[in-house]
């Protein structure tokens, strides 16, 4: 058996998600079923992380088994890529890796980017790949907030009450936060995440950057480990897996 990851790009808006689900279509069976088509025998496909319906990546990483080597790889992905092209889904890459490589349990760092754009205007390039908000954000008090968050805690307020993780305890390894004219991204590093941990953690940042929280009502709802504590969670489409790495 070969393995090979691909690195997959794609607009979470028409999913319902990354994984299967009953009640519409994911990423994931539209990559099987692609795939299976094209080797005719099925494929299964493990990504490195269940992205949320709307949820976005540049990076997605995946990977599969199969029976015989891919000889050409250009061939491969433009092959792949038409079939996919109305999906709004995009295969970047593919590589042959070791049979011990996992999409998931090999992942060392995980990188997520959330977009906000801040204006008054309504959104017409941007609408649904970020969250408009209108108010003006305070910066300096946001990236001060995001700051707290670093390091190893328990992530229980910023965890959603589906979340299937069997500990609360996460590493961030870093947070940033970057404004260009009207632009806002916030970067999260992570091995792992729990579910809605980062969407979680951008909406309690906005409630500082909006000036409904102080920095002590952020430590305290941060510290408290309470899901009810949480500021109202961001919405999914400014969310972006950026990049897996191992």
């Amino acid at each position: 058996m070969f393995t090979y990851q691909i690195i997959i790009e794609y607009l979470g808006t028409s999913f319902v998600g990354w994984q299967f689900q009953k009640n519409g279509l994911s990423i994931q069976e539209v990559l099987e079923k692609v795939l299976s088509k094209f080797f005719k025998h099925k494929i299964k496909v493990i990504g490195s992380g269940r992205t949320d319906s709307g949820v976005h990546a540049n990076g997605q990483s995946a990977h599969f088994k199969i029976k015989k080597k891919i000889k050409d790889k250009n061939t491969f992905i433009n092959s792949i890529n038409f079939f996919l092209k109305r999906h709004a889904i995009s295969i970047l890459s593919i590589k042959k890796k070791s049979n011990k490589f996992h999409a998931r349990h090999s992942a060392t760092k995980r990188i997520y980017k959330y977009l906000i754009v801040n204006r008054r205007s309504s959104l017409v390039i941007e609408k649904n790949k970020a969250w408009h908000i209108k108010k003006k954000l305070n910066l300096i008090i946001m990236k001060k907030g995001a700051k707290i968050l670093l390091g190893t805690h328990n992530f229980s307020t910023f965890r959603s009450s589906s979340c299937q993780a069997k500990s609360p305890i996460k590493t961030l390894s870093k947070v940033k936060i970057d404004k260009k004219k009207n632009k806002i991204v916030l970067t999260f590093i992570s091995k792992s995440f729990l579910q809605q941990q980062v969407r979680s953690m951008v909406g309690s940042i906005k409630y500082l950057g909006e000036g409904k929280w102080s920095l002590k009502d952020f430590k305290k709802a941060f510290l408290s480990k309470k899901r009810s504590m949480c500021a109202p969670t961001a919405p999914p489409y400014g969310l972006y897996l950026y990049k897996v790495k191992y």
